[in-house]
């Protein structure tokens, strides 16, 4: 089971994944460093936050997606995010995106490096079930939309601010 399928609807997942690091650049620069520090709502994260967590996702993604060409039928290990969250003040802006943006080309080498074949090969989230390679990256994909989103609002309260 995909969560984010309902964000990729019937875009492209790889198209989707490799626009991403060059978004979220645009949309930081949008919202300048300092308004990327104040999240929009009380509990909510701020650009900066979400941009570190897509930092985190994407290096755990990595893992995912290696372990699951590298094992017979890989078990995901899930992480609680707000735990992972609580450090995010030592992370700034340019540090998260070029780890996201680094990675994020490391995977997608490895992803299109892969034969058809690869694209079935199951693996299984604790949390959400049996699922496939290619359903972890349409997962990445909507992952990536989901948060995108999320700064895009940030970016138009700042462009009006």
């Amino acid at each position: 089971m995909n969560p984010y399928a309902p964000n990729l609807g019937q875009h492209d997942p790889l198209k989707v994944i490799a626009a991403t690091p060059q978004q979220l650049e645009s949309l930081m620069q949008t919202i300048g460093l300092i308004r990327a520090e104040h999240p929009p709502a009380p509990g909510k994260w701020s650009a900066r936050e979400i941009l570190c967590h897509l930092a985190d996702t994407e290096t755990t993604f990595a893992f995912r997606l290696r372990q699951t060409l590298a094992e017979d039928h890989h078990v995901i290990q899930p992480f609680d995010q707000e735990k992972w969250a609580a450090q995010y003040r030592a992370y700034d802006v340019a540090g998260a995106l070029a780890v996201f943006a680094a990675v994020r080309k490391w995977n997608l080498a490895l992803i299109r490096s892969v034969g058809p074949g690869a694209l079935s090969k199951p693996l299984t989230h604790p949390e959400r079930g049996d699922m496939t390679f290619q359903v972890l990256i349409e997962t990445m994909a909507g992952h990536d939309l989901n948060h995108i989103r999320q700064i895009e609002a940030i970016a138009g309260r700042s462009a009006q601010a």
